[in-house]
């Protein structure tokens, strides 16, 4: 067995935490340090029983690691990148890459200029569901895809929008900004880079100044269409959350889908894994066959840690990239601005 890789957290709420477990019971990975400047963080390397530093810098004269996972706030994280990378380490940044597209494309360029490895913390690449989907999308048996259609539809409780003196009421608090971004980067995980978005959004269910509701069409680089709606506003379980099973603290309803992919030869929904396929002729006429699709289910958290390792190692490439952090990052920042405008937005990356 390999020596485990020396991994840093720097940010010690709650999904630095989290990091922190996975690290701590994997067999390729040991926690290096903490960094995170607020006295509460001296509980929590105390806990791990490791060495804590107020910054990356200090991280960096002392002692340095492996590899770094960025969980610090969003505003932090270009500029931690940016220091993980011109100190040579790998970095995981937890998502959103950036706070905007311009620090994130400053990142991604620097990172990339000086071959260090960056991956965008999107922990859903990881899951079991969406690699057997990318497997049975990639392995033709649906065909060319066609469409896509997807939900994200959930109701935040009131209080949700007390914390922080309500700026969850307020522009930028919203679904497209705070939820979104996961769903945008499991579809182009899937099926490709979205080349064009046109958007809509309401604020009518609740009034706030913030939208609770947004209906787009994407376009990929494919030719395939898509809709997704997106609420936070509604009494549905059909988001990720309450569908696939990997966060507990959510009610699950494992008969419900959040996606459905249409190729020309068959269909997939996800996460039930629900497969149709034409075997002859392809008829609305003609029965589907429905093959079952074997899934092994894990934590995403803790195969983004093996992963990561792997990366570290050099033998594996970034399931997720900065790049690729950054295209979502881009489609997002479309959708707000033909939300915006009334008018579609044309993509290039």
């Amino acid at each position: 067995m390999a020596v485990p890789v020396r991994i840093a957290v720097a940010g010690a709420g709650l999904i630095g935490q989290r990091h922190l477990e996975e690290i701590d019971a994997s067999c390729s990975a040991q926690i290096a340090a903490i960094v995170d400047p607020f006295p509460a963080a001296r509980e929590v390397a105390d806990k791990f029983g490791v060495p804590l530093y107020g910054s990356l810098a200090e991280l960096f004269e002392e002692d340095k690691p492996d590899g770094v996972i960025l969980a610090t706030p969003n505003p932090l994280h270009v500029d931690g990148g940016l220091e993980c990378v011109a100190a040579g380490v790998p970095v995981i940044v937890e998502k959103p890459l950036g706070d905007s597209v311009e620090g994130a494309t400053r990142l991604v360029e620097a990172a990339e200029a000086a071959g260090v490895a960056l991956l965008t913390g999107h922990h859903r690449n990881y899951s079991a569901i969406i690699a057997k989907a990318r497997e049975i999308v990639h392995s033709g048996v649906l065909g060319s895809i066609v469409a896509v259609v997807g939900t994200a539809l959930f109701h935040k409780p009131d209080d949700y929008f007390d914390v922080g003196g309500g700026w969850r009421r307020q522009p930028g608090g919203g679904p497209i900004l705070l939820n979104l971004i996961h769903e945008v980067n499991n579809l182009q995980s899937l099926l490709g880079h979205v080349v064009r978005v046109q958007a809509v959004i309401s604020n009518a269910t609740r009034g706030y100044a913030v939208e609770d509701t947004a209906a787009m069409v994407l376009t990929f680089a494919n030719g395939a269409l898509g809709t997704f709606l997106l609420s936070d506003a509604a009494a549905s379980p059909r988001s990720w959350e309450q569908t696939s099973q990997e966060n507990t603290s959510y009610a699950t309803y494992p008969d419900e889908d959040c996606y459905h992919l249409a190729g020309t030869q068959g269909s997939l929904s996800v996460p039930t894994m629900r497969l149709k396929v034409y075997e002859g002729e392809r008829s609305w006429w003609q029965p589907f066959e429905e093959p079952t699709v074997e899934l092994q289910r894990s934590d995403p958290l803790a195969n983004q840690i093996e992963h990561f390792a792997a990366v570290i190692r050099g033998e594996a490439e970034p399931i997720c990239s900065g790049r690729d952090g950054l295209k979502t990052l881009l489609v997002v920042d479309a959708v707000v601005e033909s939300a915006r405008t009334g008018q579609p937005v044309e993509l290039t990356y």
